[in-house]
């Protein structure tokens, strides 16, 4: 049995302007700062000899070959990205870019953001539109239910504000 597994499937190819800025900083903190670095570290460590047991060498090699990946795909993935600059014409609506206020059965209210897959962050509110989710949020209106499977069962939300700060 080989450890071949099957590629992942591409997320959608919008993102906001913020996102797009920050993986381009992320792509140039990586290749002009800690690349150079880490070159230097192994250059140093492999002149101290045998580099079979080199911890220097070992751990800044595997590191040199973390950052070259990251930043190959940050290459493509930043060549393929679309950046959605403007608000939709119906800004009465749910799509990409919007903060949504959702109000759940408890009277508990979240609020959201809409963003590409290459930068949710739960935490900052900021959802994929490609999780299930966003996309039973995507061309919601003000007071609508919406009705979403998660693992713990069916959970209902009522849209209580809709705002574009594009």
């Amino acid at each position: 049995m080989g450890r071949y597994r099957p590629p992942r499937r591409r997320g959608s190819k919008y993102i906001t302007p913020e996102g797009e800025r920050a993986l381009r900083e992320e792509l140039h903190q990586l290749w002009k700062v800690e690349r150079p670095e880490v070159t230097h570290a192994v250059h140093e460590a492999a002149k101290n000899g045998d580099r079979s047991e080199n911890g220097d060498y070992i751990y800044g090699k595997r590191r040199l070959r973390e950052i070259d990946s990251r930043v190959r795909f940050l290459n493509k993935r930043l060549d393929e990205l679309q950046v959605v600059e403007r608000a939709p014409d119906d800004t009465s609506r749910i799509f990409f870019g919007a903060w949504v206020t959702l109000e759940d059965t408890a009277g508990e209210e979240k609020r959201w953001r809409i963003v590409g897959p290459d930068e949710f962050d739960l935490a900052a509110g900021k959802l994929s539109m490609d999780s299930p989710m966003a996309r039973a949020l995507l061309g919601k209106g003000l007071d609508d239910e919406v009705t979403v499977s998660s693992p713990s069962g069916e959970q209902v939300y009522f849209v209580t504000d809709i705002q574009y700060n594009m």
